[in-house]
């Protein structure tokens, strides 16, 4: 079995899904499947790929997506390195910085984190296939054997065998087609969904770069020579990444490079899109309907719904997604549910904070919900992990009690350190430097009550932090 490094691409926003994914938390990180996020669920599924993978994997991401990134690893138990890109400038440059970071021979598995393939041996499998061609200085990718004319993909046309016996040469890529297209496509038989996953040695990805994409190349080149390491992360220098071109790998390489294979797979597969692809996830009832969570159909017909918070009832709907989360709720019709995406750009430029933000926002200590506000107070539930803590830092306008619920908290407030257990409290009167810790080995759960002229959560000001965010 060949040695493959998995290099996890952790970008995108994934505003199709939303509300339950929005750019703060985007979908790779939600837990859709059996309580674990795709993500998570990726790494689990690329540490059966090699021998060395769970040793191995990179993952590329964002500065504002580190944390979430690494409780994913710590959920899948995976060994790894964290390269945080200064900005997205889509998969060309991300996969080129990942080449750039690995020793020349290396042979990379690209993969995205937000897909859903239930086989992990026939994935292994697939990968193993596209070994031989990757060795020999292809670039390999991976085609699903399509299953119904999706408008929703694009296309793969393959050619002749390679002698490797695995895999075939590449004809052309094809863009996300018009219905009628994409039904001509499968009745002539030699095409494939565009699964997104490549398997490449890091030079010969290097040089089809240097070919096709110099410029992409050369700013990846001045970000990686000048990068920041620290035990957790690798960060490119930004002055030379900001310039860089965005452009996937496919427009960028792949359409113009001549040793291009493919190989077949035709196991279970989902990007999970859309809603529509989140449903079948679910198994339906005798009248096609799904329900995931709380949700309730009476003479309803192909109704999907997403309902983990409260009982959610469809009383003779038919063809619709009901999506409800703690701050909002979308319903749609099934036929409607590519154009989410419209939906939230429609929310941002109104600067609605829902088409970005949850309600429950994650952070590196553990999580924070904002389940009340009103004028010139907020109440906060706030969870924090066992050993973690947060900054030490003060607010100019605004002052805290906390009162702990579940758990042991170490208070320090001012020159003072406070154990507080179950029912005690206390209050952080403004302008005191503070930090709340978690030292026991159960959940810390508080609930905060802030009170004063201004709520927002840029009046933090920072003296130290574990966790090397910003501080003051």
């Amino acid at each position: 079995m060949i040695s493959i490094t998995p290099v996890i691409l952790c970008g995108g926003s994934g505003t199709r899904l939303w509300p339950l994914s929005r750019k703060s938390f985007p979908k790779q990180f939600v837990p859709l499947i059996d309580g674990k996020s795709l993500l998570q669920l990726t790494l689990e599924r690329v540490g059966r790929v090699s021998p060395n993978a769970p040793k191995a994997t990179l993952c590329v991401t964002t500065e504002d997506h580190r944390f979430l990134v690494t409780e994913a690893i710590r959920a899948a138990r995976v060994g790894h390195t964290i390269l945080l890109e200064p900005c997205g400038k889509n998969t060309a440059a991300a996969m080129a910085l990942a080449a750039l970071h690995a020793q020349p021979q290396d042979l990379l598995l690209f993969c995205p984190s937000d897909h859903h393939i239930p086989d992990v041996g026939a994935f292994a499998a697939m990968v193993q296939r596209g070994c031989a061609a990757a060795a020999k200085g292809a670039i390999v990718t991976f085609g699903v054997v399509p299953s119904f004319p999706s408008t929703a993909y694009g296309y793969i046309q393959s050619g002749k065998s390679n002698a490797d016996g695995h895999s075939c040469q590449v004809t052309r890529f094809i863009e996300k087609p018009a219905a009628d297209k994409a039904q001509q496509l499968l009745l002539q038989g030699n095409v494939l969904w565009n699964a997104g996953i490549f398997l490449v040695q890091a030079q010969t990805l290097i040089e089809a770069l240097h070919t096709h994409a110099p410029d992409i190349l050369q700013s990846c080149k001045h970000a990686m020579a000048n990068a920041c390491h620290d035990e957790a992360f690798i960060r490119p220098a930004a002055s030379a990444f900001v310039a860089c071109r965005a452009e996937s790998i496919d427009y960028a390489v792949l359409e113009h490079h001549a040793n291009v294979a493919v190989v077949s797979f035709s196991g279970a597969w989902s990007d999970v899109g859309n809603w529509t692809a989140v449903a079948e996830l679910t198994l339906s009832d005798d009248e096609g309907n799904r329900i995931d969570g709380q949700g309730l159909v009476l003479q309803a017909t192909n109704t999907y719904i997403h309902a983990p918070h409260r009982p959610v009832v469809a009383l003779g709907t038919q063809d619709l997604l009901i999506i409800d989360t703690p701050d909002a709720l979308l319903v749609a019709n099934r036929s409607h549910d590519e154009k989410v995406k419209q939906v939230v750009a429609r929310l941002e430029s109104q600067f609605t904070p829902q088409a970005v933000q949850h309600r429950k926002v994650a952070r590196p200590w553990g999580w924070y919900d904002s389940i009340d506000a009103g004028e010139r107070y907020q109440v906060k539930r706030i969870n924090v992990r066992p050993g973690a803590k947060l900054s030490l830092q003060m607010h100019h306008h605004r002052a805290e009690h906390w009162i702990v619920v579940k758990g042991t908290a170490l208070v320090t407030r001012g020159d003072e350190e406070i154990l507080l257990t179950e029912n005690q409290s206390t209050y952080i009167s403004l302008g005191i430097k503070h930090r709340l810790e978690n030292p026991g080995k159960t959940e810390l759960e508080i609930i905060e009550v802030q009170s004063g002229g201004y709520l927002g959560e840029d009046d933090i000001v920072r003296f130290d932090d574990i966790y090397g965010r910003v501080v003051d």
